[in-house]
């Protein structure tokens, strides 16, 4: 029989319960039959209705690869951060382990399903400019596959070691290493590869995460103690007997909130790669929202004409670039951040640009296909010039120009950045299927070694309550946050303010893990990109 690890005291029997029964097994295989084919029905119609979008089989062999390991990512993602979810009600007993790694999988699911995409292209801004303007060429796609089989091998490397490192950190790490591989390949200076405000603000969020988690639980116990005096709560469970129906139910909720949280949150970094692996394979079909509603296309015109004409006052008297000149200008201004006289006049030009081609063609679904690709990075180039002026306190905008701005920005944001319900139903579930499928090793980390007792009823609950509502505001900021790092820093914070004590080795692991994982996707990313950079 296996037992529980040797610090814990005397062998106890793993509460993995039994297998999941025939029919559950049938109704898992149906409905993953049934979400594998809407999704696949859904791109053959997308890319059907665009009309023809390619006149050689090789950006639909591109899709198809980039696509599986893309869900690839989330898979593994499923398997290695949604385990944490189930730990805490699978070692107090509260849900047989089959039925907790189903019912996290479902609430990952939804999850997804649910996900503002606010996470999806807050990850996406961080990668180089020109890469993301070229995300349909050779460099554009040794990017994405660089970046996702290096978070992947990673994932699954310290997955088999039974660590629970992020894969947000890991996420992170491999675009910051294509940026710095493609500005050294450029013969820039690495530090000009990636947008490091971005970086940082993520950084931070990551780096907080951990010490919320782990500080936030501590005191949450702490002030249970003092509120609830029921002793059941603070006992760990006898044998394989479940706790009282509220402590289960407090639990199961707790299971819950935190893998919703978690597909809310993770599910949405692959889609915003989904997302760029569609622009750049089938951009007829994905690059602009071809369902944005004709009155809202007439709103966009307007404003852009609004915002151009604003943008003109600020910039007066200096004449207006020619859009070719004004895009170069922009590319330059959001991959380096310095702001000149002429970014201003290229804005406007730009802004006026788009508004006409929109204007021209009557809807976003019209525009042709060779002028797909120009639009779209038009449009995201005037967006990401924005967002950094709005940063800029030395422009002295009036209070009209800004709000002009605003609403332009959030009218190009509705045309570019939008992700198709199958893209979600694709990744939900990649997620879950990784979740039912190898959580063990995780679990067997978070429920028996970071603490030197056994997990009780409130250590769990407290755990989960602070990892569920960290994640939560963070999807709602657009913050990418490790689920890995703020539950089981939740578990070891509630062990200290137990007094239970900590296994330093486990402890020690784990920090290893969170301190190398940056450095090792970079240097992995950064050298895959290079390596496929020359092969394509």
């Amino acid at each position: 029989m296996t037992t529980h690890a040797s610090t814990l005291g005397a062998p106890t029997p793993r509460p993995f319960g039994n297998r999941t029964s025939p029919l559950g097994i049938a109704l898992f295989v149906a409905l993953l039959g049934a979400g594998l084919g809407f999704s696949i029905y859904s791109l053959h119609a997308d890319v059907t209705s665009a009309g023809p979008v390619a006149t050689t089989w090789v950006p639909y062999l591109l899709l198809g690869v980039a696509l599986l390991i893309a869900l690839g990512f989330e898979f593994v993602n499923g398997f290695h951060d949604t385990a944490n979810a189930v730990a805490t009600v699978i070692y107090t007993n509260s849900l047989p382990a089959n039925v907790a790694v189903v019912w996290s999988g479902c609430f990952n699911f939804l999850g997804v399903l649910l996900s503002s995409g606010a996470v999806a292209f807050g990850i996406i801004s961080l990668l180089p400019v020109e890469l993301i303007l070229q995300v349909g060429s050779a460099s554009g796609f040794a990017m994405v596959f660089a970046l996702l089989i290096a978070a992947i091998v990673w994932n699954l490397g310290t997955w088999w070691l039974g660590l629970p490192a992020s894969s947000s950190h890991t996420m992170i790490g491999s675009i910051l290493g294509v940026g710095v591989a493609n500005a050294l390949m450029h013969g820039r200076d690495g530090t000009n590869g990636v947008d490091w405000a971005q970086a940082a603000k993520v950084g931070w969020s990551l780096l907080l995460s951990p010490l919320v988690g782990f500080f936030c639980a501590a005191l949450l116990l702490m002030l249970l103690r003092r509120v609830v005096r029921d002793r059941a709560l603070y006992e760990a469970p006898q044998g394989d007997t479940p706790p009282p129906w509220y402590i289960r139910l407090l639990l199961i909720l707790t299971c819950t909130g935190v893998s919703f949280a978690h597909g809310s949150n993770d599910g949405q970094k692959g889609m915003g790669l989904i997302m760029l692996i569609l622009v750049g394979t089938v951009p007829m079909a994905y690059a602009l929202n071809r369902a944005m509603p004709l009155e809202q296309v007439t709103q966009f015109v307007a404003v852009s004409q609004v915002t151009q004409q604003a943008l003109v006052r600020q910039a007066a008297p200096a004449p207006l670039p020619a859009p070719a000149a004004a895009r170069t200008t922009l590319t330059t201004y959001i991959r380096s951040h310095k702001l000149t006289p002429a970014v201003v006049p290229a804005l406007a030009t730009l802004a006026g640009d788009i508004g006409n081609a929109v204007r021209e063609h009557g809807s976003l679904a019209r525009v042709p296909a060779e002028a797909v690709a120009n639009v779209r990075n038009d449009m995201y180039l005037a967006s990401e010039a924005m967002r950094h002026l709005d940063k800029e306190k030395s422009l002295g905008f009036d209070a009209d120009t800004r709000a002009n701005l605003k609403a332009f920005k959030g009218q190009l944001d509705d045309a570019t950045k939008f992700i198709p319900l199958w893209v979600k139903v694709a990744v939900a579930i990649a997620l879950g299927l990784g979740t039912m499928v190898g959580w063990k090793r995780i679990v067997v980390t978070v429920g028996e070694k970071i603490g030197k007792s056994h997990l009780t009823y409130a250590q769990g609950a407290s755990a989960e309550t602070v990892a569920m509502l960290t994640i939560g505001a963070a999807d709602i900021y657009g913050l990418p946050v490790s689920t890995t790092h703020v539950l089981s820093s939740g578990v070891a914070g509630t062990m200290a303010a137990n007094r239970s004590g900590l296994q330093m080795a486990t402890v020690r692991n784990l920090a290893l893990a969170w301190v190398l994982t940056l450095p090792a996707a970079i240097m992995l990313s950064g050298s895959l990109y290079w390596i496929f950079s020359k092969l394509f």
